[in-house]
C-alpha cells in the first residue's frame, strides 16, 4: 500500500486485540500488518486497546514487534510496549469488590472467580471451576478464596455454571451498578471493574500523551466492552463477528477478524 496515495483522514487508529486485530489463531495477517504500517508511515498513531492485563498482553505485543502505547486491563493500564514499562495502573477497591460479589451471588448463587493482580508481572489467580478458553494463558490456581484478596487487584472475573454471559452481565449490572462496573469482554469473560473505568478512559489518557483527541480517532472492536471506546472515538467500526450490542452502536461494520476487516477499512480510507 502506498501511504502517499491519499491523505489519511485520522491521526489515531485504535484497535481491540482479540476478535479484532488478532485472527482466531492468535496471529495478525500480512495484509493487516501492511495496512497498519501504512497508517504509521502516513504520520498517524496506532494504539492497541485490550481487556487483557499487561502480563497477558505483553507476549503478544512482543511477537508482533509492536512498540507503541497499549491500553490494557479494560482501560486501567497504559503500557509502553517499546520500553516494556507500565506507565499508569488503576486498582479495584478490594473491599468494594467483595461487597459487590456478595450482592451478585445473592441473586445468582455461587460464582467461579478469578482475579488479575496489579503490576507489570501481576498474576491471574483462579479458583476451582473457573474455565479458561485459552489454555495458553498463565494462571495460578488457588484453593483458598481468601488468597484472591491478599494483594492489589485490577479486576475480578466472574463465571456462573449455568447462566450465559449476557444474562450474568445483565443481572450483575442491575445488582451492583452503583458500586462497580460490569462488562462482557468475550466468551466466558465477564469482569468486575472500578466504577467509571472503560476502554474510553484509558484510550483518552493514552491519546492525550500523544497530543491526540477523540476527533482524531477511528476505533475497531468486537465486544460490548468496546462500546465506550466507540462512544469516545469519532468513528467506530465493528467487525462482522462482533456482538450484536456493539454492532448496534457502530458507525460502520467491516469484514470479520479472520477476513482482514481492519485492513479493508484502512485501505478504503487511503483511496479517499
Amino acid at each position: 500500500m502506498d501511504p502517499a496515495a491519499a491523505p489519511f483522514p485520522y491521526k489515531l487508529v485504535a484497535t481491540d486485540l482479540d476478535g479484532t486485530l488478532l485472527r482466531d489463531d492468535g496471529t495478525v495477517s500480512g495484509r493487516t500488518r501492511e495496512a497498519l504500517a501504512a497508517v504509521t508511515a502516513a504520520g498517524a498513531a496506532h494504539i492497541i486497546v485490550t481487556g487483557r492485563s499487561v502480563p497477558w498482553t505483553r507476549p503478544i505485543l512482543d511477537d508482533l514487534g509492536y512498540e507503541g502505547l497499549a491500553v490494557c486491563g479494560q482501560g486501567g493500564q497504559v503500557y509502553h510496549a517499546g520500553e516494556h514499562r507500565l506507565l499508569t495502573s488503576l486498582t479495584l477497591d478490594r473491599q468494594l469488590a467483595g461487597l459487590a460479589l456478595a450482592k451478585i451471588e445473592s441473586e445468582t448463587g455461587p460464582l467461579a472467580l478469578a482475579v488479575s493482580r496489579d503490576g507489570f508481572d501481576g498474576e491471574v489467580l483462579v479458583t476451582p471451576g473457573y474455565r479458561l478458553k485459552d489454555a495458553v494463558l498463565r494462571t495460578t490456581l488457588v484453593e483458598d478464596p481468601a488468597e484472591l484478596w491478599s494483594a492489589p487487584l485490577n479486576k475480578v472475573y466472574i463465571q456462573h455454571p449455568e447462566l450465559d454471559d449476557d444474562t450474568l452481565t445483565r443481572i450483575a449490572r442491575a445488582t451492583v451498578g452503583g458500586l462497580v462496573d460490569v462488562v462482557m469482554a468475550g466468551e466466558g469473560i465477564v469482569e468486575v471493574l472500578p466504577l467509571g473505568l472503560s476502554k474510553a478512559t484509558g484510550l483518552s489518557l493514552a491519546a492525550r500523551r500523544l497530543g491526540l483527541k477523540a476527533a482524531d480517532t477511528i476505533a475497531f472492536g468486537d465486544m460490548p466492552n468496546d462500546i465506550p471506546m466507540f462512544g469516545w472515538a469519532r468513528h467506530g467500526v465493528a467487525m462482522a463477528n462482533a456482538h450484536a450490542e456493539l454492532k448496534a452502536v457502530a458507525d460502520e461494520i467491516t469484514d470479520a477478524n479472520t477476513d482482514d476487516g481492519i485492513a479493508v477499512v484502512l485501505e478504503k480510507l487511503f483511496l479517499g
